[in-house]
């Protein structure tokens, strides 16, 4: 392991820290559990972060930034903007495999809540967010994908309800997977609004996250 610390930047320890985190959760999280995964002592991580609270503190900053990643590969992405929306519904819980891990990981956002700090991580990972989820149903009402009386604002705090709630669900009962949970959310939340009644295959498309007929299978 002689010289590895200095090829290991912080972005891969804090994925080896999501990790981590899936299987522990908060409490039992330690330095030392996440310097195992990469292959580091924990002193090197007192150096990077200070202390558990740092660590965890940079963490919650790096789910924020991978998001604003995620939102904007996924605008560059050709196709309408309620299947990009389909993705990163779909994607942005992407590293969590698990129910458990995925409970582990809501207990984090929990538990610091009432702390300052992390509360304006929190707070500031939920707008991106909502913006995100705005911005695609905007773009999709002005292309016509969405019926002209839409509540763009009352729809977007919606879907944001109904995945969110999915994920809550999925993480008791355990059937299927994440991104097929909320992504079956998101059509039945946007199925009232949509100005066609079918669309493409695109394993990204809400609709078909369910298995709506294609109108060519139907021809």
């Amino acid at each position: 392991m002689a010289g590895r610390p200095r090829g290991v930047d912080d972005s891969t320890i804090l994925r080896a820290a999501v990790e981590v985190m899936g299987r522990t959760g908060p409490a039992k999280l330690t330095l030392a559990a996440v310097a195992r995964e990469v292959g580091l002592v924990p002193g090197t991580l007192v150096q990077r972060f200070g202390s558990k609270r740092g660590l965890l503190l940079a963490l919650a900053r790096h789910g924020a930034a991978r998001f604003a990643e995620l939102r904007e590969r996924v605008g560059r992405e050709d196709g309408s903007a309620l299947d990009a929306l389909a993705r990163l519904i779909a994607e942005t819980w992407s590293p969590v495999a698990t129910p458990q891990a995925y409970a582990h990981h809501l207990a984090f956002l929990c538990s610091d809540l009432a702390d300052p700090e992390f509360r304006e991580s929190a707070l500031a990972s939920e707008r991106a967010q909502h913006d995100a989820c705005r911005a695609l149903l905007d773009r999709a009402a002005d292309a016509g994908e969405l019926h002209p009386d839409t509540d763009v604002a009352a729809l977007t705090e919606t879907v944001r309800a109904a995945v969110t709630g999915a994920g809550l669900l999925w993480a008791v009962d355990h059937e299927g997977g994440l991104a097929e949970r909320r992504r079956a959310a998101l059509t039945a939340t946007l199925a009232p609004h949509r100005t066609d009644a079918t669309t493409s295959t695109d394993a990204g498309d809400p609709l078909g996250a369910t298995g709506t007929t294609d109108r060519r299978d139907t021809a």
